[in-house]
């Protein structure tokens, strides 16, 4: 005989949003290689043509130069892979905050209470900002400020929707 209890058979509360934002991604790794290797490839140039006029010094500056590129394509890499899910059911706002390194952070909030602020036209310098009992949350300071704006009206209006929801 199977007993199923009440809780287990309570229906879950429907997702009325579930977005994950991530920061726009850079190029493949096989293009940022092309890229490396293009740099490098114009730098032993002039660096020969240097050491052929008698300025060998200026050789470990042009291998700096696309060290300095190379770190930089790494570490592009690294941040694009940081993301935020955002998931809002009518009884809960959970957002889900994985950084470059490190732990995720989660906080949940509760709908009703959660209020959305953001620039309305936006700028490039308008943040999305919850606000619930007089604590404030960012999210999304990766993406565009367009993508932002998107983002922060979908949030509203589903917001809307988790409040008019009976549950």
């Amino acid at each position: 005989m199977t007993v199923v209890s009440a809780a287990s058979a309570a229906p879950a509360p429907p997702v009325l949003l579930d977005a994950i934002l991530r920061p726009n991604p850079p190029m493949s790794a096989r293009g940022l290689l092309i890229i490396l290797a293009v740099v490098a490839a114009i730098n032993i140039a002039i660096a020969t043509t240097f050491v052929l006029h008698g300025a060998w010094p200026i050789m470990p500056f042009l291998g700096l130069d696309v060290g300095g590129l190379a770190w930089a394509f790494v570490h592009s890499s690294r941040a694009a892979k940081r993301y935020e899910r955002v998931t809002l059911t009518p009884a809960s706002l959970d957002i889900l905050s994985q950084p470059v390194k490190g732990q995720p952070v989660r906080f949940a909030l509760n709908p009703y209470w959660v209020r959305v602020e953001m620039d309305d036209p936006p700028e490039p310098w308008s943040q999305i900002t919850l606000w619930s009992h007089g604590k404030a949350y960012r999210i999304g300071t990766f993406l565009s400020y367009l993508d932002r704006s998107s983002f922060a009206h979908a949030l509203k209006s589903s917001l809307l929707r988790a409040r008019g929801v009976a549950y």
